[in-house]
């Protein structure tokens, strides 16, 4: 099967990475894909190998010539699957395809955040035009469902990771890097510094865990808008010499290797693959009890779950795993098991695939969701 795929983003985070995931995926199955991606962008860079790649870079979701462009993508290479995974990717996508006069291929939307749909006027028309919504979480589906995409139109698609990837991963002397004390026990958040990924909560809860464990370290990786804000917190706390802003880094499943604990403070996620990344690397978590990821982290089995924003309940949660040595390995192994049956890059090519076909074959794309698609209550 032939499926164009396009993500504008310049950025990487999580959805970026899924992408690529998902492409390599397609290809080593013998699908032949191709991918739009922005000229400048991080997601080209890293796809710069074995992938059929072309450049766009729409300044706006409305951008016409970027759609035209895109139109002409879509008549040249004439796909049988047309795969949007990011919003303005979904406007060019949309308006492209409005722009053939022959039968267009379907549309599949990715949708990987819990935020609620736009209600502007272009943003109900584009979302009209997407055949199917792959959501990353039962969450997410069931939020887009309530603001009125039929239940047909949307289906769940968990996010995997490529286990063999981590593993191969070496282990990062965090404590040299770092300057830090050797015994020190190191927690670990990795995000974009942005409002809904909550370290604000995740810096007031580290001073709370100092109190009960004046030796531990916190390290927070990630770049983003909200950083002069971290920053001024921490010496408000004075906390310099124990919370780290680590910036973004290329070797972070190295650095999650090297955390006691990890810690996911989000007011909202729609599932959290660096989540996943931490529990293939056999970490035991700590994490918001919100959006996606109680489909990820099952409470007392594979970590903590406490409730957004409750920042001493977060702190209570680390002091529990930091003093408990043996609850850290159970979780930790339990996590890394819960991966490998239910989140691995594979599972997620395979079902898209399977959604892919539904659709070029003309049936409903939720037909009939696999049993593993729905989530634990």
């Amino acid at each position: 099967m032939l499926s164009l795929h396009i993500d504008t983003a310049r950025t990487w985070r999580g959805g970026q990475n899924q992408v690529l995931l998902t492409v390599l995926g397609l290809r080593g199955l013998g699908h032949r894909t191709v991918l739009v991606v922005h000229p400048d962008g991080e997601l080209r860079r890293r796809a710069a190998e074995g992938l059929d790649l072309m450049p766009l870079a729409p300044r706006t979701e409305m951008d016409l010539r970027a759609a035209w462009r895109f139109s002409r993508i879509v008549k040249d290479v004439k796909p049988q699957i047309v795969h949007a995974h990011d919003p303005h990717g979904i406007a060019i996508a949309a308006v492209a395809l409005s722009m053939l006069q022959d039968q267009p291929p379907p549309l599949i939307a990715s949708r990987r955040v819990d935020f609620p749909l736009k209600g502007n006027a272009f943003s109900r028309w584009k979302h009209r035009q997407v055949d199917c919504f792959v959501c990353a979480s039962e969450f997410i589906r069931g939020l887009i469902s309530a603001q009125g995409v039929p239940s047909e139109r949307a289906i769940t698609v968990h996010e995997g990771i490529d286990l063999a990837h981590v593993a191969a991963a070496p282990p990062l002397n965090a404590w040299a890097e770092f300057w830090l004390p050797r015994q020190a026990p190191l927690v670990g958040n990795v995000g974009a510094l942005v409002p809904h990924k909550g370290q604000r909560h995740f810096v007031t809860a580290a001073h709370m865990v100092l109190q009960e464990v004046p030796d531990a370290r916190f390290i927070i990786a990630g770049e983003g808008e909200l950083r002069p804000a971290l920053e001024k917190q921490i010496r408000e706390h004075h906390l310099e010499k124990h919370v780290y802003l680590a910036g973004f880094r290329p070797d972070v499943l190295s650095l999650l290797k090297a955390f006691d604990v990890f810690v996911m403070s989000s007011v909202t996620e729609g599932l959290g693959t660096s989540l996943l990344d931490a529990m293939a690397c056999a970490r035991p978590v700590v994490a918001s009890q919100t959006g996606g990821i109680p489909e990820v982290v099952l409470d007392g089995e594979t970590g903590l779950l406490v409730p957004p924003r409750d920042e001493p309940a977060l702190a209570g949660a680390i002091v529990r795993l930091l003093g408990d040595a043996t609850m850290r390995a159970r979780f930790g192994q339990a996590g890394l098991t819960r991966v490998r049956e239910h989140f691995r890059a594979e599972q997620m090519v395979q079902k898209t695939v399977a959604v892919y076909e539904r659709l070029v074959s003309g049936r409903t794309p939720a037909e009939t969701p696999p049993p593993e698609n729905r989530a634990r209550r």
